[in-house]
């Protein structure tokens, strides 16, 4: 009777300590995630550019926003046709912010009214929403897994640090690339070795 006593109270003292670690692989469960968030205004478009009242609004709007780097400002005129004045009102507008204008607007709710124009600033954010996680909180391992808290601190520091969080997803092309700089490194390296 006392064996059996003891391995109730044994059983029990185990079942309290948490859950143990499932995750037996290298690699974390815990990715950053980027957001994206469109933030809009539209503004009177007239044949000369955008009017001037809503000049005003455009610089005030992209004021409050505080631009900064990886946010991405397009034009839709809804009609598809545009509007190469009140455009270049809004390539001057972000120019002064150090900000480019995107080629393609994404799809924003809403109907845009005849003679106006919607700007769309894009902002994205990267972090991990599932750290910290604290659910393995046992001493006992025996399937030799990785805690639950395991790859949250690298990245959410990757997350918080990257620059453009759209690099996270579509990673970034090198266009200077040149096939034969590697090839240049050899050869000097050869002609300084005497090797082949």
């Amino acid at each position: 009777m006392q064996k059996v006593t003891f391995l109730i109270a044994a059983s029990l003292g185990l079942a309290g300590c948490g859950t143990m670690p499932t995750n037996t692989s290298m690699y974390s469960v815990h990715q950053p995630v980027v957001e994206r968030t469109n933030y809009t205004i539209d503004l009177a478009s007239d044949g000369d550019g955008i009017a001037v009242a809503d000049q005003k609004r455009l610089n005030e709007w992209l004021e409050t926003l505080d631009l900064r780097y990886g946010d991405r400002i397009s034009i839709d005129s809804g009609d598809g046709m545009g509007n190469d004045n009140a455009a270049r009102d809004v390539r001057a507008a972000a120019a002064e912010r150090g900000v480019l204008v995107a080629e393609r607007a994404p799809a924003t709710p809403g109907i845009i009214a005849p003679g106006n124009i919607r700007v769309v600033v894009t902002r994205s954010q990267a972090s991990v929403p599932s750290c910290p996680d604290n659910r393995t909180t046992s001493g006992h391992n025996f399937n030799a897994g990785n805690n639950s808290n395991y790859g949250c601190a690298i990245n959410s520091n990757l997350a918080a640090m990257v620059a453009d969080p759209e690099d996270l997803v579509r990673g970034r092309d090198n266009k200077r690339l040149d096939s034969n700089s590697g090839k240049a490194a050899v050869n000097a390296y050869k002609t300084k070795t005497g090797g082949n």
